[in-house]
């Protein structure tokens, strides 16, 4: 019987060595891979954080915002509608009440004419033509010098500014006619509603008269229906209205209607008819 004698496995110093060091080196490969992955997620989240903060700011954006990035929501208006915005908005009488008040200034009369005085340059469209100065020496309203070269814009009996002083405020002003053709401007306060003045066009003559008695004749439709007849067209404030002809020498209604955008569309509204001839709007 012979025995085997099993050997006895031993490890040298040098491969304890080299085990030992790849142990180590395992740890620090293993350590290094936990770090790297927190940290690609560190750096995803912080990605992802920084677009949001991109996405936010356009979101609370008012799309309304102006250029300049006012609070105002609404791109900056041209100067002919700021200054239409800021006159209506400081008139608190309407077209309508000023109407009734200028008829109820000369008894027996019928409107002509009304304008908010400044708008547009519309004001007086045949009272700016008629206007000069009375035979007493007073100034007319138009606002041409008096006759004794002394300037317009002297007190009125009331102690307020003078329709054509630099202190006055919103006015309406109305030429109204009497069944003879004579016509009469009225100036009313745009705030209060108080006729301010009221007088006699001294420069008319015969013709005139004649005409004038003859235009509101014809004119059936009164001012009130022509102007209904242009705000359901257009939504807004009327600002002006007149009789006058057009092109084809039809008696119209010329009607301003400024809207909600500040922009004022004009109407010719047929003076007998009621039928909306002509509109044109100044998006100026």
């Amino acid at each position: 019987m012979s025995l085997e004698f099993r050997r006895k496995t031993t490890v040298s110093p040098r491969a304890r060595r080299l085990r030992i060091a790849a142990g180590a080196l395992c740890a620090v490969v293993a350590s290094a891979l936990v770090a790297g992955c927190g940290q690609d997620g560190g750096d995803q989240t912080g990605a992802a954080t920084s677009e949001a903060a991109k996405v936010i700011p356009k979101q609370t954006t008012s799309p309304y915002a102006s250029p300049s990035g006012s609070p105002s929501g609404r791109a900056q208006l041209t100067e002919d509608q700021a200054e239409r915005k800021k006159l209506i908005e400081a008139t608190k009488v309407t077209f309508d009440k000023a109407a009734t008040t200028a008829v109820g200034a000369v008894p027996g009369s019928k409107l002509a004419e009304l304008d908010l005085e400044g708008l547009d340059d519309d004001t007086d469209r045949r009272t700016d033509a008629s206007a000069s100065t009375s035979p007493n020496g007073s100034a007319s309203p138009g606002g041409t010098a008096s006759p004794s070269g002394s300037p317009t814009g002297s007190a009125s009996p009331s102690g307020s500014p003078s329709p054509s002083g630099s202190g006055a405020g919103p006015q309406w002003v109305a030429e109204v006619v009497e069944k003879d053709g004579t016509a009469h401007t009225v100036r009313i306060d745009g705030v209060s509603g108080k006729v301010i003045e009221t007088s006699e066009d001294a420069d008319q003559d015969a013709a005139d008269k004649s005409k004038m008695a003859d235009w509101i004749t014809k004119a059936t439709q009164t001012p009130e229906q022509a102007a209904k007849v242009a705000t359901d067209k257009t939504k807004g404030t009327v600002t002006s209205i007149g009789l006058d002809t057009n092109d084809d020498d039809t008696l119209v209604w010329a009607v301003d209607v400024v809207a909600a955008d500040w922009n004022k569309t004009e109407f010719e509204v047929d003076a007998a008819s009621g039928k909306i001839l002509r509109e044109e709007t100044d998006s100026d």
